[in-house]
């Protein structure tokens, strides 16, 4: 398995600043004409395996606004759903620019339960901190031949996937500048967060009830751990959360920074997580992250 792992994820890591590199949007790094009498920095990804980066936020033709969050409007329409507003961006574009110095390249792995917005969020902060993003069950597809995560399950059952997901976050910690989602078992192996400590881990907390809507929403078939019990889509999907996240809660709070969708909220004033953009919950995990950096 190894083997077949490093025909999809390749690299050599050659320590340079990483000023002086170029990033091209299919993820290959170039080093720039000040970095042309140094040592040549190879990272190879397979075309199959190239990181995704998020394209960039316009904003929209209109927004209405219901209160205010450390000074900058936002938008009360569903998270997800839509853009982020000019404001938003230009927050997140400062934090992201106070905090990625003392980052020093590492990585960042965000944690959390199957649809807490893990890709979502990993895609923003990849794009305003000029990383590249990951995500892991994407890459378990790939190394398994492109298989889904649902009939890796299937065909091979949880413990297989698992053994998998360890060994792409051990390649993936080799390296640096990345944001990484990680699938939401990833925490129940001690293995998986010493590789994640080389980095910066984050959790992303949402409620249950939240959850248990998204995922209803969408559909259970590619949630191999929802997709076989009986009953309505929402009751099913709240009591196997439930399940889950008392088998995962203590494991979730190993991370070192927190994102609280309810703290978010309150502060805000609304009721319903749902209310919140991608980029608040963004902003909101980069200033998680400053709080841990300065302790």
């Amino acid at each position: 398995m190894e083997a077949k792992l490093a025909q999809s994820l390749q690299f050599s890591i050659t320590c340079i600043d990483s000023e002086k590199m170029v990033r091209k949007p299919s993820g290959l790094l170039l080093f720039s004409p000040r970095a042309s009498d140094q040592k040549r920095l190879q990272v190879h990804i397979s075309s199959h395996l190239q990181p995704t980066r998020t394209a960039s936020w316009h904003k929209p033709a209109a927004l209405k606004v219901s209160c205010s969050y450390k000074n900058f409007p936002d938008s009360i329409l569903k998270s997800g759903s839509f853009p982020a507003s000019f404001d938003e961006a230009m927050i997140l574009k400062n934090k992201s620019e106070e905090i990625e110095p003392y980052l020093n390249g590492r990585c960042i792995y965000l944690v959390g339960m199957m649809g807490s917005g893990k890709t979502t969020i990993g895609r923003i902060l990849s794009e305003v901190l000029g990383y590249s993003f990951f995500d892991c069950d994407t890459l378990i597809e790939h190394t398994v031949g492109g298989t889904s995560v649902a009939e890796i399950f299937k065909l091979h059952g949880e413990s297989f996937f698992r053994d998998n997901e360890t060994e792409v976050l051990q390649k993936l910690s080799l390296m640096h500048r990345l944001v990484v989602s990680t699938g939401g078992g990833a925490v129940i192996r001690p293995i998986n967060w010493k590789y994640m400590q080389k980095g910066f881990s984050v959790w992303l907390d949402v409620p249950l009830e939240a959850l248990a809507r998204r995922i209803a929403a969408i559909g259970t078939e590619s949630r191999p751990l929802l997709h076989h019990d009986s009953g309505d889509a929402y009751a099913k999907a709240f009591n196997r959360l439930s399940t889950l996240l008392e088998e995962r809660g203590e494991a979730y709070a190993n991370a070192d920074a927190r994102v609280s969708l309810e703290n978010i909220a309150s502060k805000l004033g609304y009721i319903d997580v749902c209310n919140l953009t991608p980029t608040v919950i963004a902003i909101e995990a980069l200033e998680q992250i400053e709080s841990f950096l300065k302790k």
